[in-house]
């Protein structure tokens, strides 16, 4: 059971708003975050690090998750912005952008070590805090399922990049295919190394 949060709850401190993203190792698609505030009393054991569930698990907790929540916020960034911001600043973004949604007051921020600043509210940024807090593992389930559904509609469109399979992630088989039949313009990220040795091949001086 992932109870670091119960610590803080009293009179003063009762929506703690989870917070994780999904979605920055990929070479293609956008980071998604999210930002959960669950009931104080709300337990359930099958809440964990996404990481460490099964596509079927992750699916049946996101259910739970959305019937249960007090309140969720989902921040999406694109993959042009990524480029110009970088991978990290994207990630702080789409967990602003997540909060922002929040339309019920926040006491108080967990995140999955990031830290951030937002409005006036303290945040206390986690080591493995998906590991640590069920509302950073309960916005790292909806952030991650949310991610995986946006690919898995690419993958309908571009089924040639098995998007479905690699969610976007530098796989072999993945790598292979970009290799031989190039990025989707857009929807790749040209800064990271494998799209920019693709875009930009080293040139050979003899």
């Amino acid at each position: 059971m992932l109870t670091f949060e119960d610590q803080f709850f009293n009179n003063k401190i009762k929506n703690i708003a989870g917070c994780d993203e999904a979605g920055r190792g990929p070479l293609c698609g956008p980071v998604v975050a999210s930002a959960v505030i669950l009931p104080q009393n709300f337990k359930n054991e099958l809440i964990n690090d996404s990481k460490k569930l099964t596509a079927k698990e992750r699916d049946i907790l996101f259910d739970i998750v959305k019937k249960n929540a007090l309140a969720i916020g989902i921040g999406i960034v694109s993959p042009k912005e990524i480029d110009e911001i970088n991978i990290y600043n994207a990630s702080k973004k789409a967990m602003l952008l997540a909060l922002k949604e929040i339309n019920i007051p926040i006491d108080m921020i967990l995140t999955d070590y990031m830290p951030l600043k937002f409005k006036n509210i303290e945040a206390i940024s986690l080591v493995k805090g998906d590991a640590k807090a069920r509302c950073i593992a309960a916005a790292s389930i909806i952030a991650k399922v949310t991610r995986d559904r946006i690919m898995d509609e690419y993958a309908k469109k571009y089924p040639e990049y098995h998007f479905d399979k690699n969610k976007g992630y530098p796989t072999k088989e993945h790598l292979e295919i970009i290799k031989k039949i190039g990025i989707i313009k857009g929807f790749y990220r040209e800064t990271y190394k494998p799209v920019e040795e693709i875009l930009y091949p080293p040139i050979t001086l003899f």
